[in-house]
């Protein structure tokens, strides 16, 4: 699957979820009729953090990690285990 596709089919707003074996409480927003999304995900006890922006283009899509690796941002939207 996609990173488009996996990061689409997680819910909107607020929920929790695996990734790696640490639990995070994330919030995915979507903008401009869902061509632009964010997502913000902080690891519960620890001090993990990932925030990335996805913006779908003509030319296709774009990620825009937030100050990390896009490596980072991939494994952990492809790992995300929605549990709430």
């Amino acid at each position: 699957m996609s990173f488009a596709t996996r990061l689409a089919a997680l819910p909107e707003g607020t929920f929790t979820g695996t990734a790696h074996g640490r639990r995070y409480v994330v919030t995915k927003s979507s903008f401009s009729g869902g061509k632009s999304v964010k997502l913000v995900a902080e690891e519960l006890g620890g001090t993990d953090y990932i925030s990335l922006n996805w913006y779908e283009l003509k030319t296709g899509g774009a990620l825009r990690p937030c100050e990390m690796p896009e490596t980072k941002v991939r494994a952990f939207v492809d790992a995300l285990d929605v549990t709430a």
